[in-house]
């Protein structure tokens, strides 16, 4: 049998985190890791394991006790570098989702989301997609005016490169656009690196928030997932 998903939840409401818990110890592919309240108390657990299974996905609340989430961002990156980082919040603020999303974070839901939501976005995560609440994903395309030249924008990526990323923003995994677009998923993945090697950054949101920062998307071209839908 294919290896659970191993998720830790940094939450400090006891409530709530416990109907993450048990929302995932029912799901078949996924495996809790841990359930903290403090980004201390996880981080500390992290550092003990001694050589023991890190998680694979951190899920994340921002407003915590001690230190916030924005803030234990990167050490959970330091301290798991493999993991992946989904932030969990009540938070729709524009500067906590583009914080969050520049310091590293694969998918930013609100807590106001449903359990399939979450689930589907841990799994979505895992798989090189990105996870954006539908709220948080109108903000960047509509609040990020800075506009690149269309000649700068030729430089930076290719037209193979751009294409790839147009439908990574539209909600496309790697293996449907390699299915999409009749090309390897080996060609895909190598495409996505140099993606994010030009951009600057590590995971599909932050490529996705940088290309509407620079203005290298076509009009629209965020919705393509929505249209075929």
């Amino acid at each position: 049998m294919k290896n659970k998903i191993r998720v830790m939840v940094v939450e400090d409401n006891p409530r709530y985190r416990e109907v993450i818990a048990l929302a995932l110890k029912q799901e078949p592919d996924i495996q809790l890791a841990g359930e903290f309240g403090t980004a201390e108390i996880a981080l500390r657990s992290l550092k003990d394991r001694f050589g023991g299974e890190l998680p694979d996905l951190v899920l994340l609340d921002l407003r915590l006790p001690g230190m916030d989430g924005l803030e234990a961002l990167s050490e959970f990156l330091s301290a798991a570098p493999d993991a992946k980082i989904m932030i969990l919040t009540q938070s729709d603020n524009e500067a906590d989702v583009l914080r969050a999303i520049s310091r590293g974070a694969s998918g930013y839901l609100l807590k106001s989301s449903t359990v399939s939501t979450i689930t589907d976005g841990i799994r979505s995560v895992m798989k090189g997609g990105a996870s954006l609440d539908a709220g948080v994903a109108r903000f960047i395309i509509n609040m990020l005016k800075t506009r690149l030249p269309k000649a700068g924008a030729d430089v930076l990526l290719t037209g193979r490169q751009l294409e790839i990323l147009t439908l990574l923003s539209g909600g496309f995994l790697k293996k449907e656009i390699a299915e999409r677009l009749k090309i390897s998923y080996a060609t895909v993945d190598e495409h996505v690196a140099h993606i994010y090697e030009r951009l600057g950054v590590r995971n599909a949101p932050a490529a996705i928030n940088q290309a509407h920062l620079l203005g290298l998307f076509p009009l629209g071209g965020s919705r393509l997932r929505e249209r075929e839908s």
